[in-house]
Protein backbone atom coordinates (compact mmCIF):
# COMPACT_ATOMS: atom_id res chain seq x y z
CA UNK A 1 0.00 0.00 0.00
CA UNK A 2 1.43 3.38 -1.04
CA UNK A 3 1.16 6.65 0.91
CA UNK A 4 -2.11 7.65 -0.82
CA UNK A 5 -3.68 4.29 0.09
CA UNK A 6 -2.59 4.59 3.71
CA UNK A 7 -3.92 8.16 3.98
CA UNK A 8 -7.28 7.23 2.43
CA UNK A 9 -7.54 4.19 4.72
CA UNK A 10 -6.87 6.22 7.85
CA UNK A 11 -9.06 9.10 6.64
CA UNK A 12 -12.17 7.00 6.03
CA UNK A 13 -11.68 4.99 9.23
CA UNK A 14 -11.34 8.15 11.35
CA UNK A 15 -14.35 9.72 9.57
CA UNK A 16 -16.51 6.75 10.59
CA UNK A 17 -15.27 7.00 14.20
CA UNK A 18 -16.03 10.74 14.31
CA UNK A 19 -19.55 10.30 12.91
CA UNK A 20 -20.26 7.52 15.43
CA UNK A 21 -19.04 9.72 18.31
CA UNK A 22 -20.97 12.77 17.11
CA UNK A 23 -24.23 10.82 16.73
CA UNK A 24 -24.00 9.21 20.17
CA UNK A 25 -22.54 11.99 22.29
CA UNK A 26 -25.93 12.80 23.89
CA UNK A 27 -27.07 9.20 24.44
CA UNK A 28 -27.19 8.09 28.09
CA UNK A 29 -24.82 5.10 28.01
CA UNK A 30 -25.27 4.41 31.74
CA UNK A 31 -28.87 3.19 31.38
CA UNK A 32 -29.73 -0.26 30.04
CA UNK A 33 -31.89 1.14 27.21
CA UNK A 34 -29.25 3.73 26.32
CA UNK A 35 -26.31 1.30 26.23
CA UNK A 36 -27.95 -1.87 24.93
CA UNK A 37 -30.67 -0.40 22.66
CA UNK A 38 -29.32 3.02 21.71
CA UNK A 39 -32.09 4.68 23.72
CA UNK A 40 -34.66 3.05 21.40
CA UNK A 41 -33.94 5.84 18.93
CA UNK A 42 -32.80 4.04 15.77
CA UNK A 43 -34.49 4.87 12.46
CA UNK A 44 -35.27 2.48 9.60
CA UNK A 45 -32.24 3.38 7.45
CA UNK A 46 -29.80 3.08 10.37
CA UNK A 47 -31.31 -0.31 11.27
CA UNK A 48 -31.04 -1.55 7.66
CA UNK A 49 -27.40 -0.48 7.41
CA UNK A 50 -26.53 -2.06 10.75
CA UNK A 51 -28.27 -5.33 9.86
CA UNK A 52 -26.36 -5.58 6.58
CA UNK A 53 -22.98 -4.78 8.11
CA UNK A 54 -23.53 -7.10 11.07
CA UNK A 55 -24.16 -9.89 8.58
CA UNK A 56 -21.72 -8.94 5.83
CA UNK A 57 -18.11 -9.30 6.93
CA UNK A 58 -14.89 -10.87 5.72
CA UNK A 59 -16.00 -14.43 6.42
CA UNK A 60 -19.13 -13.74 4.36
CA UNK A 61 -17.42 -11.91 1.48
CA UNK A 62 -14.35 -14.16 1.34
CA UNK A 63 -16.18 -17.38 2.25
CA UNK A 64 -19.11 -17.10 -0.18
CA UNK A 65 -16.90 -15.92 -3.04
CA UNK A 66 -14.67 -18.91 -2.29
CA UNK A 67 -17.69 -21.20 -2.59
CA UNK A 68 -18.85 -19.57 -5.84
CA UNK A 69 -15.28 -19.89 -7.17
CA UNK A 70 -15.55 -23.64 -6.55
CA UNK A 71 -19.20 -24.31 -7.41
CA UNK A 72 -20.76 -21.26 -9.00
CA UNK A 73 -23.95 -19.26 -8.53
CA UNK A 74 -25.80 -21.97 -6.59
CA UNK A 75 -24.35 -20.59 -3.32
CA UNK A 76 -26.41 -17.42 -3.84
CA UNK A 77 -29.15 -19.28 -1.92
CA UNK A 78 -27.49 -18.16 1.33
CA UNK A 79 -28.12 -14.54 0.33
CA UNK A 80 -31.31 -14.50 -1.75
CA UNK A 81 -33.30 -16.81 0.54
CA UNK A 82 -32.20 -14.70 3.50
CA UNK A 83 -34.47 -11.97 2.11
CA UNK A 84 -37.52 -14.24 2.51
CA UNK A 85 -36.66 -15.06 6.12
CA UNK A 86 -36.20 -11.34 6.81
CA UNK A 87 -39.65 -10.64 5.40
CA UNK A 88 -41.19 -13.38 7.57
CA UNK A 89 -39.38 -11.99 10.63
CA UNK A 90 -40.49 -8.41 9.93
CA UNK A 91 -44.16 -9.29 9.37
CA UNK A 92 -44.78 -12.09 11.86
CA UNK A 93 -42.06 -12.21 14.52
CA UNK A 94 -41.20 -8.56 15.17
CA UNK A 95 -44.71 -7.57 16.28
CA UNK A 96 -44.67 -10.37 18.88
CA UNK A 97 -41.17 -9.44 20.08
CA UNK A 98 -41.50 -5.68 20.16
CA UNK A 99 -44.92 -5.40 21.75
CA UNK A 100 -43.41 -6.90 24.91
CA UNK A 101 -40.57 -4.33 24.98
CA UNK A 102 -37.80 -6.94 25.36
CA UNK A 103 -34.06 -6.26 25.09
CA UNK A 104 -32.96 -9.85 24.37
CA UNK A 105 -34.48 -13.02 22.88
CA UNK A 106 -33.81 -14.91 26.14
CA UNK A 107 -36.03 -12.32 27.88
CA UNK A 108 -38.88 -13.46 25.65
CA UNK A 109 -38.08 -17.08 26.50
CA UNK A 110 -38.19 -16.26 30.21
CA UNK A 111 -41.63 -14.68 29.83
CA UNK A 112 -42.90 -17.71 27.91
CA UNK A 113 -41.16 -20.48 29.88
CA UNK A 114 -38.98 -19.66 32.93
CA UNK A 115 -35.68 -18.15 34.11
CA UNK A 116 -33.72 -21.41 33.84
CA UNK A 117 -34.71 -21.85 30.19
CA UNK A 118 -33.63 -18.26 29.57
CA UNK A 119 -30.23 -18.95 31.15
CA UNK A 120 -29.64 -22.05 29.02
CA UNK A 121 -30.48 -20.07 25.88
CA UNK A 122 -28.23 -17.15 26.88
CA UNK A 123 -25.33 -19.53 27.48
CA UNK A 124 -25.87 -21.21 24.09
CA UNK A 125 -25.78 -17.80 22.37
CA UNK A 126 -22.58 -16.86 24.21
CA UNK A 127 -20.92 -20.16 23.28
CA UNK A 128 -21.84 -19.60 19.62
CA UNK A 129 -20.54 -16.02 19.69
CA UNK A 130 -17.38 -16.59 21.71
CA UNK A 131 -16.10 -19.89 20.34
CA UNK A 132 -17.39 -20.00 16.75
CA UNK A 133 -18.29 -16.57 15.38
CA UNK A 134 -15.99 -14.00 17.01
CA UNK A 135 -12.74 -15.95 16.44
CA UNK A 136 -13.76 -16.84 12.88
CA UNK A 137 -14.55 -13.20 12.04
CA UNK A 138 -11.17 -12.10 13.37
CA UNK A 139 -9.28 -14.87 11.60
CA UNK A 140 -11.00 -14.55 8.22
CA UNK A 141 -10.68 -10.76 8.31
CA UNK A 142 -7.00 -10.98 9.11
CA UNK A 143 -6.46 -13.58 6.39
CA UNK A 144 -8.23 -11.35 3.85
CA UNK A 145 -6.10 -8.33 4.76
CA UNK A 146 -2.91 -10.35 4.72
CA UNK A 147 -3.60 -11.78 1.24
CA UNK A 148 -5.17 -8.71 -0.36
CA UNK A 149 -2.52 -6.25 0.67
CA UNK A 150 0.50 -8.58 0.84
CA UNK A 151 1.17 -7.57 4.44
CA UNK A 152 3.97 -10.10 5.13
CA UNK A 153 6.16 -8.40 2.51
CA UNK A 154 4.91 -4.91 3.33
CA UNK A 155 5.63 -5.29 7.05
CA UNK A 156 8.60 -7.61 6.65
CA UNK A 157 7.24 -10.26 9.03
CA UNK A 158 5.91 -13.81 8.67
CA UNK A 159 2.35 -14.70 7.65
CA UNK A 160 1.70 -16.10 11.13
CA UNK A 161 2.89 -12.87 12.77
CA UNK A 162 0.72 -10.79 10.41
CA UNK A 163 -2.36 -12.81 11.44
CA UNK A 164 -1.61 -12.15 15.13
CA UNK A 165 -1.11 -8.41 14.50
CA UNK A 166 -4.31 -8.10 12.45
CA UNK A 167 -6.41 -10.16 14.87
CA UNK A 168 -5.43 -8.06 17.87
CA UNK A 169 -5.67 -4.76 15.97
CA UNK A 170 -9.18 -5.50 14.73
CA UNK A 171 -10.17 -6.95 18.10
CA UNK A 172 -8.98 -3.99 20.17
CA UNK A 173 -10.58 -1.35 17.92
CA UNK A 174 -13.81 -3.36 17.70
CA UNK A 175 -13.87 -3.72 21.46
CA UNK A 176 -13.59 0.05 21.92
CA UNK A 177 -16.60 0.60 19.65
CA UNK A 178 -18.74 -2.13 21.20
CA UNK A 179 -17.83 -1.93 24.88
CA UNK A 180 -17.44 1.82 25.34
CA UNK A 181 -19.82 3.09 22.67
CA UNK A 182 -22.87 0.89 23.11
CA UNK A 183 -25.36 -0.15 20.45
CA UNK A 184 -25.92 3.29 18.95
CA UNK A 185 -22.21 3.81 18.22
CA UNK A 186 -22.12 0.38 16.60
CA UNK A 187 -25.28 1.00 14.54
CA UNK A 188 -24.23 4.47 13.31
CA UNK A 189 -20.76 3.27 12.28
CA UNK A 190 -22.45 0.32 10.57
CA UNK A 191 -24.61 2.63 8.46
CA UNK A 192 -21.62 4.64 7.21
CA UNK A 193 -19.60 1.49 6.54
CA UNK A 194 -22.58 -0.14 4.79
CA UNK A 195 -22.69 2.69 2.25
CA UNK A 196 -18.94 2.37 1.74
CA UNK A 197 -19.11 -1.41 1.43
CA UNK A 198 -21.86 -1.30 -1.19
CA UNK A 199 -19.80 1.18 -3.23
CA UNK A 200 -16.47 -0.59 -2.70
CA UNK A 201 -17.96 -4.06 -3.10
CA UNK A 202 -19.52 -3.15 -6.46
CA UNK A 203 -16.17 -1.90 -7.77
CA UNK A 204 -14.65 -5.40 -7.65
CA UNK A 205 -17.09 -7.14 -10.08
CA UNK A 206 -17.15 -4.01 -12.28
CA UNK A 207 -13.37 -3.92 -12.66
CA UNK A 208 -13.30 -7.72 -12.93
CA UNK A 209 -15.81 -7.71 -15.81
CA UNK A 210 -13.89 -4.88 -17.45
CA UNK A 211 -10.75 -7.05 -17.29
CA UNK A 212 -12.55 -9.95 -18.95
CA UNK A 213 -14.33 -7.74 -21.52
CA UNK A 214 -11.33 -5.59 -22.46
CA UNK A 215 -12.77 -2.52 -20.79
CA UNK A 216 -16.43 -3.27 -21.50
CA UNK A 217 -18.57 -4.49 -18.56
CA UNK A 218 -21.44 -5.94 -20.63
CA UNK A 219 -19.02 -7.74 -22.94
CA UNK A 220 -17.20 -9.11 -19.89
CA UNK A 221 -20.47 -10.44 -18.44
CA UNK A 222 -21.39 -12.03 -21.78
CA UNK A 223 -17.97 -13.69 -22.02
CA UNK A 224 -18.17 -14.91 -18.43
CA UNK A 225 -21.64 -16.40 -19.02
CA UNK A 226 -20.68 -18.13 -22.29
CA UNK A 227 -17.29 -19.45 -21.11
CA UNK A 228 -18.51 -20.83 -17.77
CA UNK A 229 -22.10 -22.10 -18.20
CA UNK A 230 -21.64 -24.67 -15.42
CA UNK A 231 -21.05 -21.84 -12.92
CA UNK A 232 -24.49 -20.34 -13.60
CA UNK A 233 -26.59 -23.34 -12.60
CA UNK A 234 -28.46 -22.50 -9.38
CA UNK A 235 -29.76 -26.05 -8.89
CA UNK A 236 -26.97 -27.80 -7.01
CA UNK A 237 -26.30 -31.52 -7.52
CA UNK A 238 -26.33 -34.02 -4.69
CA UNK A 239 -22.58 -33.64 -4.04
CA UNK A 240 -22.48 -29.82 -4.20
CA UNK A 241 -22.13 -27.47 -1.22
CA UNK A 242 -25.87 -26.75 -1.47
CA UNK A 243 -27.88 -29.56 -3.08
CA UNK A 244 -31.09 -28.09 -4.52
CA UNK A 245 -33.28 -30.16 -2.20
CA UNK A 246 -31.73 -28.56 0.91
CA UNK A 247 -33.40 -25.28 0.00
CA UNK A 248 -36.68 -26.82 1.16
CA UNK A 249 -35.33 -28.30 4.40
CA UNK A 250 -32.47 -26.99 6.54
CA UNK A 251 -31.65 -23.92 4.45
CA UNK A 252 -34.75 -22.09 5.63
CA UNK A 253 -34.17 -23.36 9.19
CA UNK A 254 -30.70 -21.78 9.17
CA UNK A 255 -32.05 -18.55 7.67
CA UNK A 256 -34.95 -18.23 10.11
CA UNK A 257 -32.66 -18.88 13.07
CA UNK A 258 -30.20 -16.22 11.94
CA UNK A 259 -32.68 -13.48 11.01
CA UNK A 260 -35.53 -14.42 13.33
CA UNK A 261 -33.95 -15.45 16.64
CA UNK A 262 -30.29 -14.37 16.60
CA UNK A 263 -29.63 -11.79 19.33
CA UNK A 264 -26.85 -9.98 17.45
CA UNK A 265 -29.24 -9.31 14.55
CA UNK A 266 -32.47 -8.55 16.39
CA UNK A 267 -30.86 -6.23 18.94
CA UNK A 268 -30.55 -3.64 16.17
CA UNK A 269 -34.28 -3.87 15.51
CA UNK A 270 -35.20 -3.81 19.21
CA UNK A 271 -33.50 -0.39 19.32
CA UNK A 272 -36.01 1.01 16.80
CA UNK A 273 -38.08 4.12 17.54
CA UNK A 274 -41.22 2.15 16.69
CA UNK A 275 -42.37 -1.21 15.37
CA UNK A 276 -42.95 0.38 11.96
CA UNK A 277 -39.33 1.63 11.86
CA UNK A 278 -38.09 -1.83 12.80
CA UNK A 279 -40.16 -3.46 10.05
CA UNK A 280 -39.11 -0.90 7.44
CA UNK A 281 -35.44 -1.35 8.39
CA UNK A 282 -35.54 -5.14 8.14
CA UNK A 283 -37.54 -5.16 4.88
CA UNK A 284 -35.18 -2.59 3.32
CA UNK A 285 -32.22 -4.73 4.39
CA UNK A 286 -33.99 -7.74 2.85
CA UNK A 287 -34.30 -5.98 -0.50
CA UNK A 288 -30.60 -5.05 -0.49
CA UNK A 289 -29.77 -8.61 0.62
CA UNK A 290 -31.47 -9.88 -2.54
CA UNK A 291 -28.92 -7.91 -4.60
CA UNK A 292 -25.87 -8.72 -2.44
CA UNK A 293 -24.82 -11.77 -4.60
CA UNK A 294 -23.34 -9.21 -7.02
CA UNK A 295 -20.79 -8.52 -4.26
CA UNK A 296 -20.41 -11.91 -2.56
CA UNK A 297 -20.99 -14.42 -5.40
CA UNK A 298 -20.21 -12.87 -8.81
CA UNK A 299 -16.57 -11.98 -7.98
CA UNK A 300 -15.88 -15.65 -7.16
CA UNK A 301 -17.04 -16.71 -10.63
CA UNK A 302 -14.97 -13.92 -12.19
CA UNK A 303 -11.97 -15.17 -10.19
CA UNK A 304 -12.53 -18.68 -11.57
CA UNK A 305 -12.48 -17.30 -15.11
CA UNK A 306 -9.33 -15.27 -14.43
CA UNK A 307 -7.30 -17.71 -12.31
CA UNK A 308 -8.81 -21.14 -13.06
CA UNK A 309 -7.26 -23.78 -10.84
CA UNK A 310 -4.09 -21.77 -10.13
CA UNK A 311 -5.13 -20.87 -6.58
CA UNK A 312 -4.20 -23.21 -3.71
CA UNK A 313 -7.40 -22.54 -1.79
CA UNK A 314 -10.86 -21.37 -2.88
CA UNK A 315 -10.95 -18.86 -0.01
CA UNK A 316 -8.07 -17.01 -1.72
CA UNK A 317 -10.25 -16.23 -4.76
CA UNK A 318 -11.65 -12.90 -3.60
CA UNK A 319 -8.44 -11.45 -2.11
CA UNK A 320 -6.52 -12.48 -5.24
CA UNK A 321 -9.10 -10.84 -7.53
CA UNK A 322 -9.01 -7.62 -5.51
CA UNK A 323 -5.23 -7.42 -5.82
CA UNK A 324 -5.42 -8.00 -9.56
CA UNK A 325 -8.24 -5.69 -10.65
CA UNK A 326 -8.52 -2.86 -8.13
CA UNK A 327 -6.61 0.31 -9.15
CA UNK A 328 -4.15 1.57 -6.55
CA UNK A 329 -6.11 4.78 -5.98
CA UNK A 330 -9.04 2.77 -4.59
CA UNK A 331 -6.98 0.38 -2.47
CA UNK A 332 -6.94 2.45 0.73
CA UNK A 333 -10.66 3.19 0.51
CA UNK A 334 -11.49 -0.49 -0.03
CA UNK A 335 -9.19 -1.49 2.82
CA UNK A 336 -11.05 0.94 5.10
CA UNK A 337 -14.44 -0.38 3.95
CA UNK A 338 -13.42 -4.01 4.48
CA UNK A 339 -11.92 -3.09 7.83
CA UNK A 340 -15.24 -1.45 8.75
CA UNK A 341 -17.18 -4.55 7.69
CA UNK A 342 -14.98 -6.80 9.80
CA UNK A 343 -15.24 -4.40 12.75
CA UNK A 344 -19.00 -4.26 12.35
CA UNK A 345 -19.56 -7.99 12.65
CA UNK A 346 -17.08 -8.25 15.50
CA UNK A 347 -18.35 -5.32 17.58
CA UNK A 348 -22.00 -6.21 16.90
CA UNK A 349 -21.48 -9.71 18.31
CA UNK A 350 -19.46 -8.34 21.20
CA UNK A 351 -22.13 -5.77 22.05
CA UNK A 352 -24.78 -8.50 21.96
CA UNK A 353 -22.63 -10.71 24.19
CA UNK A 354 -22.34 -7.88 26.72
CA UNK A 355 -26.12 -7.47 26.54
CA UNK A 356 -26.81 -11.18 27.06
CA UNK A 357 -24.53 -11.33 30.08
CA UNK A 358 -25.54 -8.01 31.63
CA UNK A 359 -29.31 -8.33 31.09
CA UNK A 360 -29.89 -12.09 31.28
CA UNK A 361 -27.18 -13.59 33.50
CA UNK A 362 -25.65 -10.97 35.82
CA UNK A 363 -28.79 -10.18 37.82
CA UNK A 364 -29.90 -13.80 37.95
CA UNK A 365 -26.65 -15.37 39.14
CA UNK A 366 -24.34 -12.64 40.48
CA UNK A 367 -26.26 -9.64 41.84
CA UNK A 368 -30.05 -9.80 42.00
CA UNK A 369 -30.32 -6.22 43.24
CA UNK A 370 -27.89 -4.68 40.76
CA UNK A 371 -28.72 -1.21 39.46
CA UNK A 372 -28.82 -0.53 35.72
CA UNK A 373 -25.40 1.13 35.95
CA UNK A 374 -23.88 -1.95 37.63
CA UNK A 375 -25.55 -4.19 35.05
CA UNK A 376 -24.05 -2.15 32.21
CA UNK A 377 -20.59 -2.20 33.82
CA UNK A 378 -20.82 -5.98 34.30
CA UNK A 379 -21.75 -6.38 30.63
CA UNK A 380 -18.78 -4.25 29.57
CA UNK A 381 -16.38 -6.27 31.72
CA UNK A 382 -17.69 -9.55 30.32
CA UNK A 383 -17.43 -8.17 26.78
CA UNK A 384 -13.78 -7.30 27.36
CA UNK A 385 -13.08 -10.80 28.71
CA UNK A 386 -14.82 -12.44 25.74
CA UNK A 387 -12.88 -10.20 23.33
CA UNK A 388 -9.56 -11.30 24.85
CA UNK A 389 -10.59 -14.96 24.65
CA UNK A 390 -11.69 -14.68 21.02
CA UNK A 391 -8.52 -12.78 20.04
CA UNK A 392 -6.44 -15.52 21.65
CA UNK A 393 -8.31 -18.31 19.85
CA UNK A 394 -8.59 -16.72 16.38
CA UNK A 395 -5.00 -17.13 15.09
CA UNK A 396 -5.19 -20.89 15.68
CA UNK A 397 -8.21 -21.43 13.41
CA UNK A 398 -7.21 -23.39 10.30
CA UNK A 399 -9.07 -23.31 7.00
CA UNK A 400 -11.95 -25.78 7.00
CA UNK A 401 -11.99 -28.40 4.19
CA UNK A 402 -15.08 -26.91 2.51
CA UNK A 403 -14.18 -23.29 3.24
CA UNK A 404 -14.83 -20.88 6.07
CA UNK A 405 -18.47 -20.26 5.26
CA UNK A 406 -19.45 -23.94 5.31
CA UNK A 407 -17.56 -24.39 8.57
CA UNK A 408 -19.53 -21.59 10.24
CA UNK A 409 -22.92 -22.78 8.98
CA UNK A 410 -22.32 -26.41 9.93
CA UNK A 411 -20.96 -25.51 13.37
CA UNK A 412 -23.91 -23.26 14.16
CA UNK A 413 -26.38 -25.98 13.17
CA UNK A 414 -26.03 -27.53 16.63
CA UNK A 415 -27.48 -24.34 18.18
CA UNK A 416 -29.77 -22.96 15.49
CA UNK A 417 -32.09 -25.98 15.30
CA UNK A 418 -33.05 -26.23 19.00
CA UNK A 419 -33.14 -22.44 19.53
CA UNK A 420 -35.47 -21.87 16.58
CA UNK A 421 -37.66 -24.80 17.67
CA UNK A 422 -38.05 -23.38 21.18
CA UNK A 423 -38.84 -19.85 19.94
CA UNK A 424 -41.36 -21.03 17.32
CA UNK A 425 -43.17 -23.41 19.70
CA UNK A 426 -43.06 -20.78 22.45
CA UNK A 427 -44.82 -18.28 20.18
CA UNK A 428 -47.30 -20.69 18.62
CA UNK A 429 -48.48 -22.52 21.75
CA UNK A 430 -49.38 -21.79 25.36
CA UNK A 431 -49.47 -25.29 26.84
CA UNK A 432 -45.91 -26.56 26.15
CA UNK A 433 -44.04 -26.63 29.50
CA UNK A 434 -40.60 -25.23 30.30
CA UNK A 435 -39.29 -28.79 30.76
CA UNK A 436 -39.85 -29.51 27.07
CA UNK A 437 -37.87 -26.39 26.09
CA UNK A 438 -34.99 -27.29 28.44
CA UNK A 439 -34.71 -30.81 27.07
CA UNK A 440 -34.67 -29.54 23.48
CA UNK A 441 -32.03 -26.89 24.25
CA UNK A 442 -29.70 -29.51 25.74
CA UNK A 443 -30.49 -32.86 24.12
CA UNK A 444 -31.18 -31.17 20.76
CA UNK A 445 -27.63 -29.77 20.68
CA UNK A 446 -26.15 -33.17 21.56
CA UNK A 447 -28.20 -34.92 18.86
CA UNK A 448 -26.77 -32.66 16.17
CA UNK A 449 -23.20 -33.05 17.45
CA UNK A 450 -23.54 -36.84 17.52
CA UNK A 451 -24.99 -36.78 14.01
CA UNK A 452 -22.27 -34.64 12.44
CA UNK A 453 -19.17 -35.70 14.36
CA UNK A 454 -19.84 -39.40 15.07
CA UNK A 455 -22.47 -40.84 12.72
CA UNK A 456 -21.61 -38.85 9.56
CA UNK A 457 -17.85 -39.68 9.59
CA UNK A 458 -18.64 -43.35 10.29
CA UNK A 459 -21.07 -43.76 7.38
CA UNK A 460 -18.90 -41.76 4.97
CA UNK A 461 -15.76 -43.72 5.83
CA UNK A 462 -17.64 -47.02 5.47
CA UNK A 463 -18.99 -46.02 2.05
CA UNK A 464 -15.58 -44.86 0.77
CA UNK A 465 -13.90 -48.03 2.07
CA UNK A 466 -16.45 -50.13 0.20
CA UNK A 467 -15.90 -48.03 -2.94
CA UNK A 468 -12.15 -48.56 -2.71
CA UNK A 469 -12.66 -52.31 -2.32
CA UNK A 470 -14.74 -52.24 -5.52
CA UNK A 471 -11.97 -50.43 -7.38
CA UNK A 472 -13.81 -47.12 -7.79
CA UNK A 473 -11.30 -44.29 -8.35
CA UNK A 474 -13.25 -41.70 -10.36
CA UNK A 475 -13.34 -38.50 -8.27
CA UNK A 476 -16.87 -37.49 -9.33
CA UNK A 477 -18.21 -40.96 -8.58
CA UNK A 478 -16.50 -40.95 -5.17
CA UNK A 479 -17.94 -37.50 -4.44
CA UNK A 480 -21.48 -38.76 -5.16
CA UNK A 481 -20.91 -41.88 -3.03
CA UNK A 482 -19.73 -39.69 -0.16
CA UNK A 483 -22.78 -37.41 -0.51
CA UNK A 484 -25.19 -40.35 -0.52
CA UNK A 485 -23.56 -42.06 2.46
CA UNK A 486 -25.14 -39.66 4.96
CA UNK A 487 -27.66 -36.81 4.63
CA UNK A 488 -26.32 -33.29 4.01
CA UNK A 489 -26.01 -31.24 7.21
CA UNK A 490 -28.85 -28.99 6.05
CA UNK A 491 -31.12 -32.02 5.69
CA UNK A 492 -30.08 -33.10 9.19
CA UNK A 493 -31.07 -29.66 10.47
CA UNK A 494 -34.50 -30.01 8.87
CA UNK A 495 -35.02 -33.52 10.29
CA UNK A 496 -33.93 -32.53 13.81
CA UNK A 497 -36.08 -29.39 13.72
CA UNK A 498 -39.19 -31.48 13.05
CA UNK A 499 -38.17 -33.93 15.80
CA UNK A 500 -37.59 -31.13 18.32
CA UNK A 501 -40.88 -29.42 17.56
CA UNK A 502 -42.73 -32.75 17.64
CA UNK A 503 -41.19 -33.63 21.02
CA UNK A 504 -42.23 -30.29 22.53
CA UNK A 505 -45.79 -30.64 21.24
CA UNK A 506 -46.01 -34.13 22.77
CA UNK A 507 -44.74 -32.70 26.07
CA UNK A 508 -47.50 -30.10 25.84
CA UNK A 509 -50.07 -32.90 25.62
CA UNK A 510 -48.57 -35.12 28.35
CA UNK A 511 -47.45 -32.41 30.81
CA UNK A 512 -49.34 -29.25 29.86
CA UNK A 513 -48.15 -25.94 31.24
CA UNK A 514 -50.03 -24.98 34.39
CA UNK A 515 -49.28 -21.26 34.12
CA UNK A 516 -50.88 -20.03 30.92
CA UNK A 517 -48.64 -17.53 29.11
CA UNK A 518 -50.13 -14.06 28.62
CA UNK A 519 -48.02 -11.71 26.45
CA UNK A 520 -47.40 -8.29 27.96
CA UNK A 521 -47.68 -5.07 25.97
CA UNK A 522 -45.07 -2.32 26.20
CA UNK A 523 -45.79 1.40 26.39
CA UNK A 524 -42.19 2.41 25.65
CA UNK A 525 -42.58 2.56 21.85
CA UNK A 526 -45.34 2.77 19.25
CA UNK A 527 -46.18 -0.82 18.25
CA UNK A 528 -48.39 0.08 15.27
CA UNK A 529 -47.19 -2.06 12.33
CA UNK A 530 -46.15 -0.58 8.97
CA UNK A 531 -49.23 -0.78 6.77
CA UNK A 532 -47.28 -1.61 3.59
CA UNK A 533 -45.17 -4.37 5.16
CA UNK A 534 -47.06 -7.31 3.62
CA UNK A 535 -47.36 -5.78 0.13
CA UNK A 536 -43.66 -4.88 -0.09
CA UNK A 537 -42.69 -8.21 1.50
CA UNK A 538 -44.65 -10.22 -1.09
CA UNK A 539 -43.05 -8.21 -3.92
CA UNK A 540 -39.52 -8.94 -2.63
CA UNK A 541 -40.39 -12.63 -2.18
CA UNK A 542 -41.52 -12.85 -5.82
CA UNK A 543 -38.24 -11.23 -6.90
CA UNK A 544 -36.24 -13.81 -4.93
CA UNK A 545 -38.14 -16.79 -6.37
CA UNK A 546 -37.75 -15.40 -9.90
CA UNK A 547 -33.96 -15.82 -9.71
CA UNK A 548 -34.42 -19.61 -9.79
CA UNK A 549 -36.25 -19.30 -13.13
CA UNK A 550 -33.42 -17.18 -14.55
CA UNK A 551 -30.64 -19.56 -13.53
Amino acid sequence: MDTLSIVSFLGFTLLVAFIAWFATRKTDENSADGYYLGGRSLGAITIAGSLLLTNLSAEQIVGLNGQSFAQGVLVMAWETLAAISMIVTAIYLLPKYMRSGITTIPEFIQERFDAQTKSILSILFLVAFGIVLLPTILYSGSLAFSTMFDLPNTLGISQSAVIWVCVWSIGIIGSIYAIFGGLKAVAVSDLVNAIGLLIGGLLIPIFGLMLIGNGNVSEGLSTLWEANPEKFNAKGEIDSFIPFSTIFTGMMIAQMYYWGTNQSILQRVFGAKSLADGQKGMILAGFVKFMIPIIVVLPGIIAWHVFGSDLDNADQAYPALVRKVLPGAFLGFFAAVLFGAILSSFNSLLNSSSTLFGVDLYRQFFNKDASELKMVKAGKAFGMLLAIISMSIAPFIANAPDGLFSYIQESLGSLSVPILAVVVVGMATKNVPALGAKIVLTVGVLMYLVSQFILAPHFVETALTEAAANGITDLKQLSVIKAKAYPHFLHIMGILFVMNVGFMLIMGKLLPNQNIYTPKVTEEIDITPWKYAKVVGIAITILVLSTYFIF
